[in-house]
């Protein structure tokens, strides 16, 4: 798994050595531009990097917001971001601007809208997560919830899996999912985990047009029992194939789909 967290000391191409954030990848770039919520510090491109339409986007951005653009070595960002899908192109800005809890329930108030948030339970694979981030910010999630052990931040490689969605959304950490439940059951928020028990009903048997928390767990493992327990409900997705399940991001994302919807009628 990649983690591109920091440049080394070292090349004469940009002298690059920081402590922050590298992003990378031409979508995940230019949302960050687009979003102006992080600190950033310089883009840069490498030589010979194709100048389509994204990439000059990019660099407009950045000059807009009066940042600098350092030119280096295809080889060189090569070397500092190994193995990652750069696509010539890198942000060196600061950590992610995650929320409270608060946060994302006064952006619901603010936009005169009930409540819709996501909650991770413990997923650990970036792309699943960044996929997952993805269809969130795009069926308008107020807020995302994670739990701070055993469990993904919001890594590069995260926002690169989600094309920059993250950089447009309200994330907080918690340090446990089961009483953020219950304080959000406490703001008359219903609680839907995705997960196969004795109480699990097809999804479309749920109405989901109400103040809204969607629960995913954990590739194999699903939700961790006192999060099962705490659901009000808990739904499943139909299957007629010869697979046992979908993986964490599909089923979540058809999930996120249906609650947008159905409080969209």
């Amino acid at each position: 798994m990649l983690i591109a967290r920091r440049f080394s000391a070292g090349s004469a191409e940009g002298n690059i050595l920081t402590m922050a954030d590298i992003l990378y990848g031409r979508n995940a770039v230019r949302e960050a531009l687009r979003a102006q919520r992080r600190s950033i510090k310089r883009l840069i491109i490498s030589s010979g990097a194709q100048e389509n339409t994204v990439l000059v986007e990019i660099a407009k951005l950045a000059e807009g917001a009066g940042v600098p653009i350092e030119r280096i070595e295809r080889q060189a960002l090569d070397k500092q971001l190994r193995d990652a899908n750069h696509q010539g192109v890198a942000l060196e800005c600061g950590p992610y601007p995650y929320v409270e809890l608060d946060d994302c329930l006064k952006l619901a108030e603010t936009r005169g809208q009930q409540i819709f948030l996501l909650l991770l339970d413990h997923l650990q694979d970036p792309q699943n997560i960044g996929t997952l981030l993805r269809t969130a910010e795009a069926v308008g999630v107020h807020g995302v919830i994670m739990p701070g052990r055993r469990a993904a931040e919001i890594t590069p490689a995260v926002v690169n899996a989600s094309a920059g969605a993250t950089e447009h959304l309200h994330i907080a950490i918690v340090t446990n999912l089961a009483q953020t439940i219950d304080e959000v059951q406490k703001q008359g928020v219903w609680v839907v985990g995705a997960d196969e028990d004795e109480r699990s009903q097809l999804y479309d048997q749920v109405d989901m047009d109400m103040p809204l928390a969607l629960v995913i767990g954990a590739e194999g493992t699903g939700l961790a029992r006192l999060t099962r327990e705490k659901c009000d409900f808990i739904v499943k997705l139909p299957m007629v194939g010869q697979i046992e399940s979908l993986n964490a991001a599909v089923a979540g994302s058809i999930l996120l789909y249906s609650g947008w919807r159905a409080r969209a009628k």
